[in-house]
């Protein structure tokens, strides 16, 4: 039986390149389960009211992303979180990751020596390693070394209709993507963004229909999170991405696990080295840096380690109001 919400919950909203944060910072129900992944599953079966409440209108949208930050259980962790958005939960995020360093080290949950802080966060994914550099005692910027990064299935076949056969490649970057040229869709980046999303969004459905990826160590992490469609640019020019997850959520950031999957990607291909460094723009024009750390293995895969930086910036706070007779307490969204 899912369980009643709260009746009131208090935010701390942050956005990083223009993709919205929500931090719940009190009133979030202690969750079961003695790892970050039987917490997720308790988050859905039994308090995903809350989620809705806080990512559907009247009190979020149809874009809003959040964070639920909750006791680590991974030796080594000092913070572990949990990510939801509009229509579900992530496995990882690197735009919330960049916000939560930001917030970990101002809120005095992680110590810094007036230059830089470092912690091991806990996700569903796996551990990550978080910098914040700081100047005149301000965080300025922050990155993340992501988890295993890999190629799951090269240049998978895709019927769509009006275009024909094209190919994409999923990679896991934290989450599963499947990354293609937008060119192969017949589309430039200077395409109007409706109709970038539109086509995101058909081939999205069409990799779902015939092609389920497959974590090796958790089942939980076995499903395609979203489309990356990429421009043309040579391997060491700054790049663009725009990405669809969830259910045709776009992502207002370039995706921090979406580039890290991109990196990974290239490094893989032998498109770009070790110790190159790259840009990588969201629709908003804000932007990540990514360089390739080292070559690692995975459950016998060649995988990579990518770090990511960014940084995010304070929106406001709230403290939301759960009315028991309000018919709209737990959210909703309008069909588009």
């Amino acid at each position: 039986m899912t369980a009643l919400p709260p009746s009131s919950l208090h935010v701390l909203d942050m956005h990083t390149a223009g993709e919205p944060v929500r931090i719940i910072t009190r009133g979030y129900p202690q969750l079961v389960g003695k790892t970050i992944l039987e917490k997720r599953r308790d988050a859905l079966e039994n308090h995903d009211t809350i989620r809705t409440a806080l990512m559907h209108e009247p009190r979020g949208h149809a874009g809003m992303y959040g964070v639920i930050p909750v006791p680590p259980t991974l030796q080594g962790a000092q913070i572990a979180a949990l990510f939801c958005h509009a229509t579900g939960y992530s496995t990882m995020c690197g735009h919330a990751t960049i916000a939560i360093g930001r917030w970990a080290v101002d809120s005095g949950q992680i110590a810094h020596d007036g230059h830089v802080a470092r912690f091991a966060l806990e996700l569903p994914c796996g551990l990550v390693q978080v910098e914040a550099s700081l100047t005149d005692g301000k965080v300025t910027k922050t990155s993340f070394v992501s988890v295993e990064a890999y190629i799951d299935r090269a240049g998978l076949e895709v019927s769509l209709p009006g275009i024909g056969t094209i190919t994409c490649d999923i990679v896991f970057g934290g989450a599963f993507y499947a990354i293609i040229p937008a060119a192969q869709l017949n589309l430039t980046f200077d395409a109007a963004l409706a109709r970038l999303t539109e086509a995101a969004a058909d081939l999205f459905t069409a990799v779902r229909n015939i092609y389920t990826p497959k974590h090796p160590a958790d089942d939980d992490l076995s499903f395609l999170y979203g489309v990356i469609l990429i421009d043309d640019a040579a391997a060491d020019a700054p790049s663009r991405n725009l990405c669809l997850f969830g259910e045709a959520q776009i992502d207002r950031s370039p995706t921090g696990s979406g580039v890290t999957a991109r990196m990974a990607l290239d490094v893989l291909q032998q498109r770009i080295g070790l110790r190159q460094s790259r840009r990588f723009y969201g629709p908003t024009g804000g932007g990540f840096d990514a360089e390739a750390l080292e070559m690692v293995t995975f459950h016998e895969k060649p995988a990579v380690r990518i770090k990511v930086e960014g940084h995010a910036y304070y929106t406001g706070s709230a403290q939301y109001i759960l009315e028991a007779d309000d018919p709209l307490r737990d959210g909703f969204l309008l069909p588009l």
